[in-house]
C-alpha cells in the first residue's frame, strides 16, 4: 500500500469515529476514559498537537469543535451528565501512579 492510500484510509477511519463517537453521545468521556484510556477531550488535544507538528495553528477550543461537531460548551450543556461515584472512582484507579 503506497503512502496516499494509507493516509487516505486513516483519515476515512478517523471521519468514521468521529462520526460513531457523535451517534453515542450516550457514551460520557469519563466512560470512554475508564474503558478505553482516552476520550473525546484527548482526540482534540492530538488532533491540536500534530496540526502543530505541522507547522498549523488549529488550537485545543478549535479542535474540541471539529471532534466535537459543536463548540465544546453547546455539546457540554446538552449531553454531559455529572459523573457518578462509581465512574469516579473507577477513574481514580485507572489513572497512573506516581
Amino acid at each position: 500500500m503506497d503512502n496516499q492510500t494509507r493516509t487516505e484510509i486513516e483519515a476515512a477511519v478517523l471521519r468514521r469515529l468521529l462520526a460513531h463517537l457523535d451517534a453515542r453521545k450516550d457514551v460520557q468521556n469519563i466512560d470512554l476514559m475508564n474503558l478505553a484510556g482516552f476520550c473525546r477531550n484527548c482526540l482534540s488535544k492530538w488532533y491540536s498537537a500534530e496540526a502543530a507538528e505541522r507547522g498549523e495553528s488549529v488550537d485545543y477550543e478549535q479542535a474540541r469543535e471539529i471532534v466535537y461537531g459543536e463548540p465544546y460548551a453547546q455539546w457540554k450543556e446538552k449531553y454531559q451528565r455529572e459523573a457518578s461515584a462509581d465512574q469516579l472512582a473507577a477513574f481514580e484507579q485507572n489513572q497512573p501512579k506516581e
